[in-house]
């Protein structure tokens, strides 16, 4: 069912469409120490170019520290400017491992951290990072808003959030499998069945940018602005 958010002052009833079967933390674990070992093989190249346009959207940005949300196996790492300081998080420990191993195979020395740690509570200051780019996370966690909530807190007022990700489709033969896959989230340890909805409240949806990347739209580059907290809650 979908959760209902009740806005008091205008009295209204907001329906945020939610995937039809729940993931939690043990699941995701679960599912990513299954993966971890045939991740770049099975995923790595459909999701190449999706990931490359993200890091490139990073690379263009003004700021040297970020956080990369859902680091996996470190297949984005090699492909930032080396004045971009890196700190990776993921829920995942064997996924980590991977990402460790390739950073010291490349010698990746702007990657200053790779970190278990669960991406709806971080355990970094406020205002950490100049920009937070998520990779393929926000149809991952329980609670995609509070994703959102969580890096609009740890990234500085004027910084950047970004998401790329798979999102639910309108329409036609790709709703038909999206929804019959959705079945499958908890093996999968995705929801494919995930609507922007879910994760863009309306007033944050209306100024973010948002554009398709290959291959053929299947994802999604968000980029957002983080506002500091006076024109946030004017927006909101």
């Amino acid at each position: 069912m979908s959760d209902v958010l009740r806005n008091a002052t205008a009295e209204k009833v907001v329906e945020i469409p939610s995937p039809r079967s729940a993931l939690d933390a043990d699941a995701v674990r679960v599912a990513y120490r299954r993966w971890a070992a045939v991740y770049d093989t099975l995923f790595g190249g459909i999701s190449a170019l999706a990931r490359k346009r993200a890091v490139e959207a990073v690379n263009a940005l003004p700021g040297q520290q970020v956080l990369e949300v859902g680091v996996g196996t470190g297949l984005a790492l090699p492909y930032y400017r080396r004045d971009k300081q890196i700190t990776g998080i993921d829920l995942s420990e064997d996924m980590l491992e991977r990402a460790r191993q390739r950073v010291a195979k490349m010698h990746l020395k702007n990657v200053d951290a790779l970190l278990e740690m669960d991406a709806e509570e971080t355990k970094f200051p406020d205002a950490s990072f100049d920009i937070a780019v998520a990779m393929f996370v926000a149809s991952v966690v329980p609670h995609p808003r509070r994703l959102l909530s969580e890096l609009k807190r740890v990234v500085k007022p004027g910084g950047h959030i970004l998401f790329v990700n798979h999102f639910l489709a309108t329409g036609g033969v790709r709703l038909a499998v999206e929804r019959g896959m959705a079945r499958a989230s908890r093996s999968l340890g995705w929801h494919p069945d995930f609507a922007m909805e879910s994760l863009l409240p309306p007033e944050d949806m209306a100024r973010a940018v948002i554009r398709p990347v290959p291959p053929a739209g299947l994802f999604t580059l968000v980029t957002l602005d983080r506002l500091d907290e006076k024109t946030e809650s004017l927006v909101a």
